[in-house]
């Protein structure tokens, strides 16, 4: 029978951060996005939306980095 493997979480806080960094990223190429005078009000608001959804992402991230970080 085999065993799962042990649950390694010494990167943990280094992948969350390339996480925080890659969303911090594509929210920065969005927001070029919106400059773009052929972009629908309706292209826009999915952009303004998900640049929201985004930030609420990084302040979970976060969140768990500071948990991670405590836990080490």
């Amino acid at each position: 029978m085999s065993r799962p493997k042990p649950d390694d979480r010494s990167d943990n806080v280094e992948k969350l951060q390339e996480a925080v960094q890659n969303t911090i990223e594509n929210m920065e190429e969005a927001e070029k996005t919106l400059s773009n005078d052929d972009l629908s009000e309706k292209d826009r608001q999915a952009v303004t939306h998900k640049n929201q959804r985004r930030e609420e992402s990084i302040k979970g991230m976060r969140a768990e980095i500071q948990d991670e970080a405590n836990n080490q």
